[in-house]
């Protein structure tokens, strides 16, 4: 059903030694990725030059301080706002000792010139820190400072329903001067995250103009917040929340374009969406939150048919202006689903795609670095490695070139002394 639609065909799969989970796969710099498993492994994947071909690797990095009966619960990483420089990795870990676990977050960053991109070196130096709470996602967000600059920070959220030492997580700030993680207080930065009715598993943000954000949570009781939020002060200008009936899997801020007419371009609906994925009900998608909050809501039909969704992505797969809906399930199936305009508006299933396992999370990045994305798809055996059609893609390119080709003939025919593209002059 709907396979003569997917768009792409698996280039590799590296299988893992031990399972992964919702948390375990980050992008980590351009071309790179990171996945982790349960038992304290971290693999390196990337696409490098052998033998004349480019061929994905995949390797373990050896992160200090992580103990070989750990089990790793989340990942991530960002590289340093400017004007630093420098990749920094967090890794969230609990340490069997027997009649106690006891749970970690390690930071890990290169201060040496020359080392801030190099994963070797990173995974030597490493911040430890013990943690009072059992640790669920790490995010990272920028937040605005009060010298009008930007700085990246890690948000923990945690089985306590807070955000340490406030409410719901565990915020940590670089601070170039002292090289070192610093807690700050929640309520500082991000007021929108206290007083949270139960442990965030999922928490995505999406900075505005005008200085402000939209932020977003899902808990483990089913609750969704949202809220927006003016980030000078900061100052929770609006807030709204929503009850399922079941643990929240997945949050996802995104704007959507569309096209209303074939060959005419893509159209930016007005303000920004809010896809939310249960373990049980259908997904669904708030429009315009902005300005109705989570009063207009839209299903995404069938998408509770293949057991619980697990990870979730917005991405234009088929290069048109319009972003598609990816789901991954624990009943194996990689979902895909494309807005139509027509009528009252809905999204419909394009297409889906059965993988062997429960499907943990999604990445859309370009590993190979020839300007085409792939999508990485961490499931709980390994990470698959998708490709588009190299056919297709360049079909096409030709029909694209083609078409602007006819209009530049047909601009020119009309305006026979229109500037150069070239050069901006009228006369070359």
């Amino acid at each position: 059903m709907l396979r003569e639609l997917y768009p792409f065909v698996e280039d590799s799969f590296s299988r893992f030694p031990s399972q992964s989970n919702i948390y375990g796969l980050c992008q980590a710099g351009e071309q790179e990725l990171l996945a982790a498993t349960l038992k304290g492994k971290v693999v390196c994947f990337r696409y490098q030059e052998l033998q004349q071909k480019i061929r994905p690797v995949a390797r373990e990095v050896q992160f200090t301080y992580i103990p070989v009966d750990a089990e790793i619960v989340s990942i991530d990483a960002f590289n340093k706002s400017p004007p630093n420089r420098g990749l920094v990795v967090g890794i969230t870990f609990i340490k069997d000792s027997g009649d106690k676990a006891t749970p970690f977050l390690n930071i890990y960053c290169d201060y040496e010139p020359g080392s801030e991109f190099n994963l070797e070196s990173i995974a030597q130096s490493c911040l430890n820190l013990e943690l009072q709470f059992t640790p669920f996602q790490l995010y990272h967000t920028e937040v605005q400072c009060d010298d009008g600059g930007s700085e990246t920070v890690f948000l923990l959220s945690g089985h306590d329903q807070r955000i340490h030492p406030l409410q719901g997580g565990q915020l940590w700030m670089s601070n170039a001067s002292l090289h070192q993680f610093e807690e700050q207080p929640v309520e500082r930065l991000f007021p929108e995250l206290q007083q949270l009715p139960s442990n965030v598993l999922w928490l995505d943000m999406l900075s505005l103009a005008g200085s402000r954000r939209l932020s977003a949570f899902g808990c483990q009781n089913g609750c969704v917040g949202l809220a927006l939020v003016n980030q000078t002060g900061p100052e929770v200008l609006q807030s709204w929340r929503v009850q399922f009936d079941s643990p929240i899997s997945t949050v996802l801020l995104f704007p959507l374009s569309c096209q209303t007419e074939p060959h005419q371009p893509s159209v930016e609906m007005k303000g920004y969406n809010l896809l939310v994925t249960s373990t049980i009900e259908m997904a669904v998608v708030y429009r315009d939150v902005q300005e109705c909050g989570l009063s207009r809501s839209m299903y995404l039909s069938e998408s509770d048919q293949w057991d619980a969704v697990l990870c979730a992505l917005v991405i234009d797969l088929d290069f048109d202006g319009q972003k598609e809906v990816l789901l991954g399930t624990y009943g194996q199936e990689l979902l895909c689903y494309k807005f139509h305009p027509a009528g009252s508006g809905q999204f419909q299933l394009q297409w889906r795609r059965s993988f062997k396992s429960p499907l943990l999370s999604i990445i859309y990045l370009d590993l190979t670095g020839d300007g085409l994305k792939e999508l990485a798809v961490l499931t709980l055996k390994g990470l698959h490695i998708l490709q588009h059609s190299l056919t297709s893609t360049a079909d096409l390119v030709l029909e694209r070139l083609t078409q602007r080709v006819s209009a530049l003939t047909a601009g020119s025919e009309l305006e026979p002394q229109k500037d150069c593209a070239l050069c901006f002059h009228t006369e070359c």
